[in-house]
């Protein structure tokens, strides 16, 4: 990700972060000696991420230490990954600053950050599941903490989807036909593209009730296309539902109402 190509030059520091890090030592520093742990990112619920959007992902985690373990030089927050290691600069980001924390006992802090998740810096293969992770930094030894598989979380690619049923109104018996396209977010182009092949239903709310029904299933053509017929019956709403895929989110296109005379 490119992201994260910046980072590759910082000796270890969380380059995307407020973390101070001191400049490299001959021997290898200590880490210090903290654990993370309860790490929750996004309240555990997928993040989408539109063409240009800049998604802000909450995380809360806590950090046990040693009683009596000077806190004063130790900086923490969390991370996502998409590698094996959290350490590993090519596929990470980390929060924006570092954590706030609260002491809840002698030996432990409940913690908060956000960690920013720029469109502009993902690839589309970055969609799918992430890992979380949090580092810990001694700003007066250079020591660092990493750690790793605290969990994960979902990153999508943002879906958009239209409907439109015409004619408008109809007569009751006559055919109404209803079209849509499907598309979602490219990252790297900043703009929506087609997805072709995906299942989604067509749905109808009767006017004046509040749920929608499946009428049927069709796939979206190459071109993210849709198009079907439904024989006009009562006034009432049409409208697509697409379930989403492990990369894209779930999307339900505005209802149209269709007048039945």
């Amino acid at each position: 990700m490119r992201i994260r190509a910046t980072v590759a030059a910082v000796s270890g520091a969380l380059a995307l972060s407020a973390f101070a890090v001191p400049a490299a030592h001959a021997a290898t520093p200590a880490a210090p000696a903290v654990t993370f742990s309860n790490m929750k990112v996004n309240s555990g619920k997928a993040a989408t991420v539109g063409a240009t959007t800049t998604v802000k992902l909450p995380v809360t985690y806590t950090v046990t230490h040693a009683s009596g373990l000077d806190l004063s030089t130790i900086e923490n927050g969390p991370l996502i990954y998409r590698g094996t290691s959290p350490q590993d600069y090519s596929t990470e980001i980390i929060s924006d600053d570092q954590g706030t924390c609260t002491a809840a006992s002698t030996t432990t802090l409940n913690c908060k950050a956000t960690i920013s998740v720029p469109a502009s810096e993902l690839y589309n293969s970055d969609a799918g599941t992430w890992k979380a992770g949090g580092l810990a930094v001694d700003t007066k030894t250079g020591g660092q903490k990493w750690q790793g598989d605290l969990g994960t979380i979902a990153i999508r690619r943002q879906a958009k989807l239209t409907a439109d049923a015409t004619p408008e109104p109809v007569k009751k018996g006559k055919t109404i036909t209803v079209t849509g396209k499907l598309t979602r977010a490219d990252w790297e182009s900043g703009k929506y593209v087609a997805l072709g092949g995906q299942s989604v239903k067509l749905q109808f709310r009767k006017n004046g009730t509040t749920t929608y029904t499946t009428i049927k299933t069709i796939k979206s053509s190459s071109t993210g296309a849709l198009k079907t017929t439904v024989t006009a019956s009562v006034d009432g709403y049409y409208r697509y539902s697409f379930a989403g895929i492990a990369t894209t989110s779930t999307v339900s296109a505005t209802g149209d109402f269709v007048d039945v005379q």
